[in-house]
This record gives C-alpha cells, sequence and structure tokens, in this order.
C-alpha cells in the first residue's frame, strides 16, 4: 500500500476550504484550534464486522436461516483476522495514535469454560502490534456478538449472564490485559432501544420470525442474540446487562486495578422543536438508566451519527435541504458535540468519543463532515467537557450488520475479492488533523 502523501493533502486542504463547509451541516468549521497533549486520534473496528468467518457466533447463526433480516452474510468480512498487522500499519501512516477493536468472545470461548490459548494469543498479538506501533489500543469486550452456546440459553435474558460474561472479561484481561489503553466492557448496550427510533417497522416482524427460526435450527426454546431481540425482551435484558457491565467491570479492575474501564452508548443528538417534553421522553427511554451508570466508570464511550428533532407528536423529519446520509438521517456537524455535551452533563465522567461518522458513498461529505465535527468538539471542551479522545468509525469499509456491505462507512475502502485496503480523501485529512493535534 502506498500513500502520496504530499499530492494528497494538497487536495485535501483545498476540499475543507471550500465554498462546501459554509452550509449549514457544516457550519462549525472555524479558526485552527490546538487539541490538549496526549489527546487519542483514533480509528474504530469490531471483530464480526472486519475479522470475517466468526462461525461460532450467534449473528453468524441468524446470517444464515431462513427468513433473517441480514441483507447478506459476513462471510471474509475484510479478512483482518489474517491482516491484522496491515489495519495497524494504516492507523499508523495516517498518523492516528488509537486503534479501537474489539475481542470475539465466541473465538475465545468457544464452548462453556472452554477458553481457546491461541485466541488468547491471537488478540494479544493485537495488542502487542498497537503498543510496537506506538498506537494506544482501546479495546471493547463485547461489541455485540455472543457465542452461540450464549445465545442458545436464553443470552442476555439468562440468569447467569452477567457472570459468565464476567467470566469471560476477567480471563481475558489476565492473557492479554496489561497492554491495554482503555477497555470498554459493553458496546451500544442500549442499542434495542435506538433501533426502534432508526428501523422501519416491517423488520422487527422478520427479526421475530428469524430468532424462532433460529431457535428451531438449534432445538431451543429461545434463541436471544446480542444485537436482536424482541421488544418485550428489552427491558429484562437491560436489567442483565447492566449487571454484566458491573461484574465485568469489578472482574477487569481485580486483575488491572489501574486500567481506566467504561462502557459506549449510541446517542442521537436530539433538539426539541416547539416544546422539550417528548425530546426529554426520548431521553429518558434511550439514555437514562445507562446514564446513571457511567458515573461509577472511569469514562463514558459516545458514539453519534445524526441528529434528530423531537416535536410534540414524536420525531420528525430532517429539515428541508439537509444533507441526509444512506439511511436518511440528517448529517449535521454540530450533532456529536452535542450529544457529548448531555452526556457529560449527565454521567459527570470523561468523555471518549468511540465512534462518530456518516454512512455515505459520496467521501467528500465525510472529508467535510470530519473538520467541522471536530471544531464543534473541541469548542464544547473548551467550555469545560472533559473529552479525551476521538475514534472514527470505522477505519475500514465493513460488514454492517442487516445492511450488509451496501454502507460505506470507512476512511479505507476494501477491495471485497482481493482485500487491497486504499484510504479515502477523508483518511488523509482526518490524518493532517491528528498529525498537527489541531484542526
Amino acid at each position: 500500500m502506498t500513500i502520496d502523501r504530499r499530492n494528497f493533502l494538497a487536495s485535501a486542504t483545498a476540499a475543507v476550504t471550500g465554498a462546501a463547509l459554509a452550509t449549514p451541516a457544516f457550519a462549525a468549521v472555524r479558526a485552527r484550534d490546538t487539541f490538549p497533549k496526549g489527546f487519542l486520534w483514533g480509528a474504530a473496528t469490531a471483530g464480526h464486522q472486519v475479522e470475517g468467518n466468526n462461525v461460532n457466533t450467534d449473528v453468524w447463526v441468524l446470517e444464515h436461516v431462513t427468513p433473517t433480516v441480514f441483507a447478506e452474510p459476513s462471510g471474509d468480512a475484510d479478512n483482518s483476522f489474517e491482516l491484522w498487522r496491515e489495519d495497524l500499519d494504516l492507523v499508523k501512516r495516517l498518523g492516528l495514535n488509537t486503534y479501537r477493536f474489539s475481542l470475539e468472545w465466541a473465538r475465545i470461548e468457544p464452548e462453556p469454560g472452554q477458553f481457546s490459548v491461541a485466541m488468547l494469543d491471537h488478540y494479544k498479538a493485537i495488542v502487542d502490534g498497537c503498543r510496537a506501533r506506538g498506537i494506544a489500543p482501546l479495546v471493547t469486550y463485547n461489541h455485540y456478538t455472543t457465542p452461540i452456546w450464549f445465545a442458545r440459553q436464553g443470552g442476555w435474558l439468562h440468569a447467569d449472564a452477567p457472570a459468565l460474561f464476567a467470566r469471560f472479561c476477567g480471563h481475558a484481561t489476565r492473557h492479554l490485559g496489561a497492554g491495554i489503553s482503555h477497555a470498554m466492557t459493553l458496546n451500544e448496550p442500549n442499542i434495542m432501544r435506538i433501533l426502534r427510533f432508526v428501523l422501519p417497522e416491517p423488520v422487527f416482524a422478520i427479526q421475530h420470525a428469524m430468532l424462532e427460526s433460529a431457535a428451531r435450527s438449534l432445538g431451543v426454546r429461545k434463541f436471544i442474540a446480542g444485537n436482536a431481540v424482541d421488544a418485550s425482551d428489552v427491558d429484562a435484558m437491560t436489567v442483565n446487562l447492566i449487571a454484566g457491565h458491573k461484574a465485568a467491570r469489578a472482574a477487569i479492575k481485580a486483575v488491572r486495578p489501574d486500567l481506566p474501564v467504561g462502557f459506549t452508548l449510541s446517542m442521537f443528538d436530539d433538539e426539541a422543536v416547539g416544546g422539550a417534553a417528548r425530546r426529554d421522553a426520548a431521553r429518558q427511554e434511550l439514555y437514562s438508566a445507562w446514564l446513571a451508570v457511567a458515573r461509577d466508570d472511569d469514562f463514558m464511550g459516545v458514539q453519534n451519527y445524526e441528529r434528530v428533532l423531537w416535536g410534540a407528536d414524536g420525531r420528525l423529519p430532517p429539515p428541508k435541504g439537509a444533507i441526509l446520509n444512506t439511511s436518511g438521517g440528517e448529517v449535521y456537524a454540530r450533532s456529536l458535540a452535542n450529544a457529548v455535551s448531555y452526556a457529560h452533563a449527565e454521567a459527570k465522567v470523561p468523555i471518549i468519543v468511540t465512534e462518530h461518522g456518516v454512512s455515505t458513498a459520496d467521501d467528500g461529505i465525510r472529508a467535510r463532515l470530519i473538520p467541522a465535527a471536530l471544531a464543534a468538539l473541541r469548542g464544547v471542551m473548551a467550555e469545560g467537557v472533559p473529552v479525551h479522545g476521538y475514534c472514527h468509525w470505522s477505519l475500514l469499509d465493513n460488514y454492517e450488520w442487516i445492511s450488509g456491505y451496501k454502507q460505506q462507512l470507512g476512511l479505507v475502502a476494501v477491495d471485497r475479492t482481493t482485500f487491497a485496503r486504499t484510504p479515502k480523501q477523508s483518511a488523509f485529512i482526518y490524518g493532517a488533523i491528528a498529525r498537527r493535534n489541531a484542526l
């Protein structure tokens, strides 16, 4: 892989200073601002979405039953299980100092209590590979997917789920935790609540049929996946997820008391139109339980992609003329800063932006969004919000769950046949900001 930085940075500079930044969506850009020394500049991935052939996990089952909500199977994904060194080299060459990735529980513990030393060594090698390149490894212990055996016994609804997850986290930390920079127990444990506002209603009927089909195929009464569950089960699942986070945090701290531990939360930039009652009700439903939990953590990860306007009767459509992502959500530069400010006001702990980006085939949108969003983020930091880092989602175009490979969120394009990685314009724009630690 060759990066012609000189020529590309020239065009990148022209792109971010062009007239397009004057549009309302990107109006947050202003004069160069310096970020604090030691600020984490990263890109994020997740195991199932990039590794490929994750055959022992709940989502692999759901991808292959009939009916299914998944547009296509994950298959080889980006082949990052084999190409992780190349991915770390990309992070380094782009000028970033942080890489967020996840452990695959199903690879490490393919059967209850059976831990694979080979797989633990695999993830330890990634941690060590980060350190060798001067990259801080931010590790997510569970990015949705769970082992098939866990899902077969009821997933996060099973009474033993918190203890089983804590056992896994403790075992993994003993093996590879010495080099980790920050640990996140769970990724977006509020995702099923969020999806009710994102996905069309027919999807949930198909999802129910998919889960029933998976249960039949495995000969169990109920199959509960980490990121696919009936709406009626969400409240009970949340109770166990909260207990699981707390137990996992204790298990990690028992091994490494100094390791910062938190979790990540999916958050809109919720804005009220004509009264705040409906917006506040949405915030209560989507975030409140987890923001309370975060108060006992070392930090919280905020993951934001769009602004949502709330009127008296519910969610409103994006403003006329707004720039939209491929799902129809509004691309709005201040969205991230607003979500971060609200998260800190409620949780009162330092924030790391663990995901932010845009699903679009037009990389010019991404190239303009990144500096504009970072300028707004730096603005709220100047007002006192403690933000310790920013990880863009994603390093690579990857497997985006039920959308398959149709959505493009990567800084780097991936050829699905050769797995060749090609950085986009946005990667160089972002890398230039990270290198100078300033806008």
